[in-house]
């Protein structure tokens, strides 16, 4: 009788291993009902800091669902760039840009997830946290206009289910920033100047290290001054950690 129940609890164990194995290959990670968790992930950084790579890197994977900033959105409302708008005259485009930003993250945030793992390429956090907050700063957005994209913001937030598991940082110099806007060459982006890109990186780090704006997830901070092959070896080590979502 002890030599059978041995032997099958070797088997069991042997099938939660086989389990285990199968969901590590496939991705599957299950909850305590036994259905397959879903995860987002927000990949933030500064213009230039190497989102897109990364995201074309966990576009290979067959569970997750990757959503790039929607710039070509922005570049045709009914013909009109607002992106080019705003970049030529902030203080008259700013808060038109940036409502329509808040409202295509908005329908990013909140469309349905099909697989397990959803990543996005920044979220309507560091819309509000680091570009409307830089517009305002700046002098460039007056104050009633901040305010209603804040009230409006908080009441996204209370109304709305905007979950973030983890957010991936990715951290560079706005010296390598601007080297490789110029590389990519962006009809938009060419009269991006040091300080404007200096200003975004404070503020990520005000967001993301310092903790001055709430966060919505833990926060993953990778170092990403590499270059493509060196930082496709860093995406490797962090997979684990980055597709299973937070421990």
């Amino acid at each position: 009788m002890f030599s059978s129940w041995r032997k099958t609890t070797n088997l069991l164990n042997l099938q939660k291993q086989v389990k285990g194995i199968m969901n590590a290959i496939s991705g599957h990670h299950f909850g305590t009902d036994g259905k397959t968790e879903k995860h987002t992930v927000c990949v933030e950084g500064n213009i230039g800091s190497g989102k897109t790579t990364l995201l074309e890197y966990f576009s290979t994977y067959p569970y997750t669902e990757v959503t790039k900033e929607p710039v070509e959105k922005w570049r045709n409302i009914k013909g009109m760039n607002a992106l080019e708008y705003m970049y030529k005259d902030a203080s008259r485009w700013g808060l038109t840009f940036q409502t329509y930003v808040q409202l295509t993250m908005l329908q990013i945030h909140t469309q349905p997830q099909v697989k397990r793992v959803k990543m996005m390429e920044r979220s309507i956090y560091s819309a509000k946290y680091c570009f409307v907050e830089n517009l305002y700063q700046s002098g460039k957005m007056p104050e009633i206009e901040y305010t209603v994209l804040t009230e409006w913001f908080d009441f996204l937030l209370k109304t709305q289910d905007i979950k973030v598991d983890l957010i991936v940082y990715l951290k560079t110099k706005p010296e390598t920033d601007l080297r490789r806007i110029k590389e990519r060459c962006r009809p938009e982006e060419k009269q991006i100047p040091l300080e404007y890109l200096e200003t975004l990186h404070n503020l990520h780090e005000d967001w993301l290290i310092k903790k001055k704006f709430p966060l919505p997830a833990p926060v993953l901070v990778l170092n990403g001054e590499y270059e493509k092959e060196e930082m496709i070896k860093e995406y490797e080590s962090y997979t684990p950690h980055i597709l299973r979502g937070p421990a």
